[in-house]
């Protein structure tokens, strides 16, 4: 896959997966989540906000699991993810 195919695709994942009324478990949307940040966010590592503190938590330990990856496997890993899990 070209990198234009990836981004591409990329999108059209992320739009399939904001537009599902699946509920998903959360440990799923945590992945979700810390592809999503590895995949589009490129300055620095990135802190979850929000008032909960557990639930911050949470994301930083999902990022911490994916800091490793570079934004395209970030992207490749999405994409699977909505492909297992977001039915048409």
């Amino acid at each position: 896959m070209t990198e234009e195919e990836l981004h591409i695709n990329f999108k059209k994942a992320f739009e399939k997966a904001s537009n599902t009324k699946i509920q998903l478990p959360p440990d799923v949307k945590l992945h979700f989540y810390a592809y999503y940040k590895q995949a589009t966010h490129t300055e620095g590592f990135y802190t979850p906000s929000g008032d909960s503190e557990l639930r911050n938590a949470f994301k930083l330990n999902a990022l911490f699991q994916v800091k490793n990856l570079t934004p395209d496997e970030a992207k490749l890993k999405y994409i699977e993810l909505v492909e297992k899990y977001i039915i048409d």
